[in-house]
């Protein structure tokens, strides 16, 4: 999968409808039960001191990226600024982001990037946040917004976005960078990188909850806001505990 589409898919963008980010002028490749669309994904902030690493860009997230694209195109702006505006454009947002910042800081994050919250990563110190997915552009399975990349590995098609996409950004970010997975699905990823030498392993800070409100208990104990006996039988406290030392440990 070529690794730079913003070009091939200008004009495309220029005449998007804002109907559907899933339209078939926007289709990349398709596998199987798999099909893959382009947004503009593509920016590289290479200043990043931390990472954050989603599964892949959902509806929301591609829409707002394809109209801050067309916007931007509008205005005459060269590709490379086109493509960070849409990529700031549509970083994580909502309650998404507010459990991710209580997380970030609950470990010490910000006091190791030297700031006061992770609040900051959006706003005046966003020049240290990188944010991604492991599977760059949206991506959907049986027609629905994927929601899993245990599969990231193994299927050719998520695959090739891993090694020909993901691999290069990381190549392109300073080797001491540190990565936030959300999702076991792509700590997975990140850890069988680092296996293979792509990143660092010790860099990778795997194990908080997913910030998605589904998870919202589990987001709630690790945040020591629920006490362990009042915790319902879908959540595990000592796997919860093991995850959060770890971090700790490592931050």
């Amino acid at each position: 999968m070529e690794n730079k589409q913003l070009a091939l898919f200008k004009k495309n963008i220029e005449n998007y409808t804002g109907k559907s980010p899933f339209d078939s002028s926007l289709l990349i490749a398709t596998q199987g039960d798999i099909d893959v669309y382009f947004s503009p994904f593509e920016y590289v902030n290479t200043e990043a001191r931390i990472v954050l690493v989603g599964i892949s860009p959902g509806a929301t997230q591609a829409h707002n990226a394809n109209i801050a694209a067309q916007a931007s195109f509008m205005k005459g702006l060269p590709d490379e600024k086109v493509s960070q505006l849409a990529k700031e454009t549509a970083s994580f947002s909502g309650a998404l982001r507010k459990n991710l910042i209580a997380m970030l800081d609950e470990v010490g994050v910000n006091t190791r990037l030297g700031i006061i919250s992770c609040s900051s990563l959006f706003d005046e110190n966003k020049h240290l946040l990188h944010s991604t997915s492991i599977f760059r552009y949206p991506t959907l399975l049986k027609g629905k917004p994927i929601s899993t990349a245990k599969n990231g590995l193994r299927l050719e098609i998520l695959k090739d976005m891993v090694t020909s996409c993901f691999d290069d950004e990381c190549r392109q970010l300073d080797s001491n960078v540190l990565y936030i997975p959300l999702g076991q699905g792509v700590a997975d990823i990140l850890l069988s990188l680092g296996q293979n030498g792509k990143i660092r392993e010790e860099m990778i800070l795997a194990g908080m909850p997913h910030p998605s409100g589904a998870n919202a208990e589990r987001i709630s104990y690790f945040l020591g806001r629920k006490d362990r006996e009042k915790l319902s039988t879908k959540t595990n406290p000592d796997k919860i505990d093991n995850a959060k030392a770890e971090l700790l440990a490592k931050i």
